[in-house]
Protein backbone atom coordinates (compact mmCIF):
# COMPACT_ATOMS: atom_id res chain seq x y z
CA UNK A 1 0.00 0.00 0.00
CA UNK A 2 1.33 3.22 -0.86
CA UNK A 3 0.52 6.16 1.09
CA UNK A 4 -0.28 9.86 0.32
CA UNK A 5 2.42 10.74 2.82
CA UNK A 6 4.99 9.29 0.69
CA UNK A 7 7.31 11.63 -1.20
CA UNK A 8 8.86 10.55 -4.44
CA UNK A 9 12.45 11.65 -4.33
CA UNK A 10 14.42 12.89 -7.75
CA UNK A 11 17.33 11.46 -7.52
CA UNK A 12 20.00 9.57 -9.99
CA UNK A 13 18.75 6.01 -9.42
CA UNK A 14 21.93 2.89 -9.58
CA UNK A 15 21.86 0.31 -12.40
CA UNK A 16 19.50 -2.67 -11.63
CA UNK A 17 17.71 -1.08 -9.20
CA UNK A 18 13.87 -0.21 -8.82
CA UNK A 19 13.09 3.46 -8.72
CA UNK A 20 10.60 2.83 -5.64
CA UNK A 21 13.42 0.92 -3.69
CA UNK A 22 15.71 3.84 -4.10
CA UNK A 23 12.95 6.44 -3.40
CA UNK A 24 12.52 4.31 -0.07
CA UNK A 25 16.57 4.25 0.61
CA UNK A 26 15.93 8.07 0.39
CA UNK A 27 13.38 9.03 2.56
CA UNK A 28 15.07 6.21 5.17
CA UNK A 29 18.53 7.70 4.64
CA UNK A 30 16.74 11.25 5.57
CA UNK A 31 15.23 10.04 8.43
CA UNK A 32 18.44 8.85 9.90
CA UNK A 33 19.87 12.50 9.24
CA UNK A 34 16.42 13.92 10.90
CA UNK A 35 16.92 11.82 13.94
CA UNK A 36 20.33 13.03 14.49
CA UNK A 37 19.45 16.41 13.69
CA UNK A 38 16.83 16.45 16.43
CA UNK A 39 18.71 15.26 18.92
CA UNK A 40 17.41 11.63 19.07
CA UNK A 41 20.29 9.49 18.03
CA UNK A 42 22.98 7.61 20.02
CA UNK A 43 26.11 6.89 18.21
CA UNK A 44 25.31 3.66 16.71
CA UNK A 45 23.28 2.08 19.07
CA UNK A 46 19.79 2.48 17.27
CA UNK A 47 18.53 1.83 14.18
CA UNK A 48 15.78 2.59 11.51
CA UNK A 49 14.19 0.11 9.39
CA UNK A 50 12.07 0.21 6.02
CA UNK A 51 10.37 -2.35 4.11
CA UNK A 52 11.32 -2.89 0.36
CA UNK A 53 8.40 -2.41 -1.77
CA UNK A 54 8.00 -5.88 -3.80
CA UNK A 55 7.01 -9.57 -2.63
CA UNK A 56 10.66 -10.35 -1.59
CA UNK A 57 10.33 -9.53 2.09
CA UNK A 58 13.25 -7.57 2.18
CA UNK A 59 13.88 -4.32 4.65
CA UNK A 60 16.83 -2.13 4.97
CA UNK A 61 18.75 -1.16 7.78
CA UNK A 62 21.95 0.85 8.70
CA UNK A 63 25.39 -0.10 8.85
CA UNK A 64 26.51 -1.38 12.35
CA UNK A 65 29.18 1.17 13.31
CA UNK A 66 27.62 4.28 11.10
CA UNK A 67 26.79 7.52 12.76
CA UNK A 68 22.73 8.33 11.81
CA UNK A 69 24.46 11.81 10.09
CA UNK A 70 26.65 9.43 7.94
CA UNK A 71 23.74 7.78 6.57
CA UNK A 72 23.31 7.77 2.67
CA UNK A 73 20.30 5.82 0.51
CA UNK A 74 23.13 4.27 -1.04
CA UNK A 75 24.96 2.80 2.30
CA UNK A 76 21.83 0.89 4.08
CA UNK A 77 22.18 -2.67 4.25
CA UNK A 78 19.04 -4.39 2.32
CA UNK A 79 18.12 -7.81 4.43
CA UNK A 80 15.48 -10.43 4.33
CA UNK A 81 13.76 -11.77 7.34
CA UNK A 82 15.61 -14.86 7.65
CA UNK A 83 18.54 -12.64 8.44
CA UNK A 84 20.52 -12.95 5.27
CA UNK A 85 22.20 -9.46 3.84
CA UNK A 86 21.00 -9.39 0.12
CA UNK A 87 23.06 -6.43 -0.21
CA UNK A 88 25.69 -4.20 1.78
CA UNK A 89 28.97 -4.98 3.78
CA UNK A 90 27.39 -8.87 5.55
CA UNK A 91 29.56 -8.07 8.47
CA UNK A 92 27.79 -5.16 9.54
CA UNK A 93 24.15 -5.84 10.09
CA UNK A 94 23.41 -5.69 13.43
CA UNK A 95 21.56 -8.52 14.89
CA UNK A 96 19.90 -6.98 17.48
CA UNK A 97 18.19 -4.26 15.46
CA UNK A 98 17.41 -7.12 13.20
CA UNK A 99 15.74 -8.69 15.84
CA UNK A 100 13.28 -5.92 16.85
CA UNK A 101 12.35 -4.70 13.00
CA UNK A 102 12.27 -8.48 11.78
CA UNK A 103 9.50 -8.89 14.48
CA UNK A 104 7.46 -6.21 13.16
CA UNK A 105 8.08 -6.71 9.30
CA UNK A 106 6.78 -10.34 9.43
CA UNK A 107 3.94 -9.87 11.49
CA UNK A 108 2.82 -6.68 10.57
CA UNK A 109 3.64 -5.73 6.86
CA UNK A 110 1.32 -3.16 6.81
CA UNK A 111 3.80 -0.88 8.96
CA UNK A 112 6.55 -0.02 6.52
CA UNK A 113 8.40 1.62 8.78
CA UNK A 114 9.99 1.15 12.23
CA UNK A 115 11.90 3.13 14.47
CA UNK A 116 14.20 2.72 17.49
CA UNK A 117 15.35 4.83 19.89
CA UNK A 118 16.63 5.57 23.39
CA UNK A 119 17.27 9.10 24.33
CA UNK A 120 17.81 10.37 27.80
CA UNK A 121 14.18 11.09 27.24
CA UNK A 122 12.20 8.35 26.82
CA UNK A 123 14.41 6.40 28.92
CA UNK A 124 13.76 8.56 32.15
CA UNK A 125 10.03 7.75 31.28
CA UNK A 126 10.35 4.10 30.59
CA UNK A 127 12.53 3.65 33.61
CA UNK A 128 9.33 5.12 36.02
CA UNK A 129 6.88 2.77 37.07
CA UNK A 130 4.03 4.92 36.13
CA UNK A 131 5.34 5.47 32.32
CA UNK A 132 3.69 8.29 30.18
CA UNK A 133 1.78 10.49 32.83
CA UNK A 134 -1.48 12.09 30.98
CA UNK A 135 -0.46 15.48 32.28
CA UNK A 136 -0.30 17.09 28.93
CA UNK A 137 -1.70 17.80 25.00
CA UNK A 138 1.07 15.84 23.74
CA UNK A 139 1.05 12.83 26.11
CA UNK A 140 -2.53 12.50 25.72
CA UNK A 141 -1.79 12.80 21.85
CA UNK A 142 0.63 9.82 22.33
CA UNK A 143 -1.23 7.72 24.54
CA UNK A 144 -4.00 7.06 22.48
CA UNK A 145 -1.69 5.01 20.25
CA UNK A 146 0.60 3.82 22.76
CA UNK A 147 1.63 0.62 24.59
CA UNK A 148 4.29 -0.86 26.74
CA UNK A 149 7.08 -4.11 26.39
CA UNK A 150 8.73 -4.83 29.06
CA UNK A 151 12.65 -5.24 29.21
CA UNK A 152 14.11 -8.51 28.02
CA UNK A 153 17.82 -7.99 28.39
CA UNK A 154 19.44 -6.99 24.86
CA UNK A 155 17.66 -8.25 22.36
CA UNK A 156 19.78 -10.89 21.20
CA UNK A 157 16.86 -13.78 21.57
CA UNK A 158 14.83 -14.53 18.37
CA UNK A 159 12.16 -15.54 20.53
CA UNK A 160 11.81 -12.12 21.96
CA UNK A 161 10.39 -10.91 18.22
CA UNK A 162 6.44 -12.75 19.91
CA UNK A 163 6.12 -10.90 22.36
CA UNK A 164 7.71 -7.71 20.87
CA UNK A 165 4.88 -8.12 18.25
CA UNK A 166 1.89 -9.43 21.17
CA UNK A 167 3.05 -5.86 23.09
CA UNK A 168 2.66 -3.40 20.31
CA UNK A 169 -1.05 -4.89 19.81
CA UNK A 170 -3.52 -4.55 17.10
CA UNK A 171 -3.12 -0.55 16.66
CA UNK A 172 -0.72 1.15 18.61
CA UNK A 173 1.84 3.35 16.76
CA UNK A 174 4.27 4.04 19.59
CA UNK A 175 6.07 1.91 21.99
CA UNK A 176 7.51 2.53 25.55
CA UNK A 177 10.62 -0.12 26.31
CA UNK A 178 11.03 -0.53 29.69
CA UNK A 179 14.47 0.34 31.18
CA UNK A 180 15.15 0.44 27.51
CA UNK A 181 13.63 3.24 25.25
CA UNK A 182 11.01 3.52 22.64
CA UNK A 183 9.55 2.04 19.30
CA UNK A 184 7.97 3.94 16.66
CA UNK A 185 5.83 1.89 13.76
CA UNK A 186 4.04 4.10 10.50
CA UNK A 187 2.79 3.15 7.38
CA UNK A 188 5.37 5.74 6.12
CA UNK A 189 8.75 6.63 7.14
CA UNK A 190 6.99 9.82 8.09
CA UNK A 191 4.73 8.87 10.12
CA UNK A 192 7.24 6.37 12.44
CA UNK A 193 9.42 9.20 12.55
CA UNK A 194 6.70 11.92 13.13
CA UNK A 195 5.21 9.34 16.61
CA UNK A 196 8.68 9.61 17.72
CA UNK A 197 9.26 13.14 17.70
CA UNK A 198 5.87 13.47 19.63
CA UNK A 199 6.98 10.71 21.94
CA UNK A 200 9.95 12.34 22.61
CA UNK A 201 8.49 15.64 23.37
CA UNK A 202 5.85 14.77 25.58
CA UNK A 203 8.78 12.72 27.42
CA UNK A 204 10.97 15.54 27.84
CA UNK A 205 8.03 17.77 28.95
CA UNK A 206 6.71 15.45 31.86
CA UNK A 207 10.71 14.91 32.51
CA UNK A 208 10.73 19.17 33.02
CA UNK A 209 7.28 19.47 34.60
CA UNK A 210 8.54 16.51 37.60
CA UNK A 211 11.62 18.15 38.05
CA UNK A 212 10.14 21.67 38.65
CA UNK A 213 9.48 21.29 42.73
CA UNK A 214 5.93 22.21 42.28
CA UNK A 215 2.64 20.11 42.35
CA UNK A 216 1.26 19.19 38.07
CA UNK A 217 -1.88 20.11 37.25
CA UNK A 218 -3.99 17.13 37.05
CA UNK A 219 -6.50 16.83 34.37
CA UNK A 220 -9.99 14.96 34.80
CA UNK A 221 -10.68 11.68 33.72
CA UNK A 222 -13.09 12.97 31.71
CA UNK A 223 -11.06 14.98 29.74
CA UNK A 224 -8.17 12.58 29.06
CA UNK A 225 -10.94 10.50 27.55
CA UNK A 226 -12.23 12.87 25.44
CA UNK A 227 -8.34 14.06 23.81
CA UNK A 228 -7.62 10.37 23.50
CA UNK A 229 -10.68 9.96 21.44
CA UNK A 230 -9.71 13.26 19.38
CA UNK A 231 -6.44 12.16 19.19
CA UNK A 232 -7.13 8.84 17.55
CA UNK A 233 -9.88 10.28 14.95
CA UNK A 234 -7.39 12.72 14.17
CA UNK A 235 -4.28 11.70 13.53
CA UNK A 236 -5.25 7.95 12.00
CA UNK A 237 -5.09 6.89 8.64
CA UNK A 238 -7.43 9.17 6.59
CA UNK A 239 -7.83 11.34 9.59
CA UNK A 240 -7.90 15.09 8.62
CA UNK A 241 -4.16 15.78 10.09
CA UNK A 242 -3.08 11.98 9.42
CA UNK A 243 0.31 11.57 11.27
CA UNK A 244 3.27 11.95 9.20
CA UNK A 245 1.65 14.74 7.22
CA UNK A 246 4.98 17.27 8.25
CA UNK A 247 7.14 15.03 6.04
CA UNK A 248 7.94 16.72 2.68
CA UNK A 249 8.22 19.78 4.90
CA UNK A 250 11.07 18.05 7.02
CA UNK A 251 12.46 17.27 4.20
CA UNK A 252 12.60 20.91 3.01
CA UNK A 253 14.65 21.71 6.55
CA UNK A 254 16.84 18.86 6.13
CA UNK A 255 18.20 20.03 2.67
CA UNK A 256 17.58 23.77 4.20
CA UNK A 257 20.25 23.10 6.71
CA UNK A 258 22.62 20.24 5.23
CA UNK A 259 22.14 19.80 2.13
CA UNK A 260 21.54 17.05 -0.28
CA UNK A 261 23.99 14.25 0.78
CA UNK A 262 21.67 11.82 2.10
CA UNK A 263 20.38 10.86 -1.62
CA UNK A 264 23.87 9.86 -2.58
Amino acid sequence: MTSILQRSVKSDVPNGMRVEEWNVRCDLAACYQLTDMYGMSDLAGTHISARVPGGEEHFLLNPYGWLFDEITASSLIKVDVKGNVISGPKDKLNFAGFVIHSAIHIAKPEFTCVMHSHTTANNGVAMQRQGLLPISQKALVVSAFLTYHDFEGAALNLDERESIVRDLGEDNRVMLLRNHGALTVGRSIGEAFCWMFFLEQACRQQIAGLSGGCELNGLSPEVVTHTKAQSRKILSLGGSMEQGFQWPALLRKLERERGTSYRA
